[in-house]
């Protein structure tokens, strides 16, 4: 069950001691690397959710794997989560750290949505666009994504652009539909 308020509050804590600590870099890279492992491993994702396993077993596995790759902070941290019985929001709340991080430093994260990869050039001067726009650091993720035929759509917070080409032909059917005009013969 996902609490975002449970989520929020723990990737506080986390943050305001790391920043108090000045290891804010290096947890936040800490947390990357776990949330990473979670994301590729639905093995592990599974095993630490279940709530027939018991928390030995959990805490044991956990300390196989990451004990001396997280830095300590992070480690004990996460381990604080585990003996609370906090499994299942371990991916919100390393969600909601990234986010933390990133207001704090001025980074957006941006998806962007093509028919076909962006060339170097391309890339370069939505970034830089971007970057302009925002004043701010631009985390640029790449969709591809053929059904959208050609164009663009871009993701940012609450904003979204969609300069695709089927979103085009949408809106031209749609208007077709709706057209008071009709031939008589």
């Amino acid at each position: 069950m996902k609490n975002p308020k449970l989520s929020y509050r723990y990737a506080k804590a986390l943050f305001d001691f790391a920043k108090e600590c000045d290891k804010v870099h290096e947890v936040y890279e800490a947390i990357l690397m776990f949330s990473n492992t979670l994301r590729e491993n639905r093995e592990l994702q599974l095993f630490l959710r279940n709530p027939v396993v018991e928390p030995k077993q959990k805490h044991a596995i956990f300390e196989s794997i990451f004990n001396g790759s997280l830095n300590d902070i992070t480690y004990k941290f996460l381990e604080v989560l585990l003996k609370q019985r906090r499994e299942p929001a371990l991916d919100t709340i390393c969600q909601e750290f990234v986010k933390l991080f990133n207001i704090e430093n001025n980074i957006r994260e941006v998806l962007i949505t093509t028919a076909q990869p962006l060339s170097d050039v391309l890339r370069s001067k939505i970034l830089a666009l971007l970057t302009e726009q925002t004043k701010s650091t631009i985390n640029l993720k790449e969709l591809i994504d053929p059904e959208i035929v050609g164009g663009f759509i871009i993701q940012m917070n609450d904003h979204y652009i969609d300069h695709s080409v089927i979103s085009k032909i949408n809106k031209l059917k749609q208007e077709f539909s709706h057209n008071s005009f009709q031939v008589q013969f």
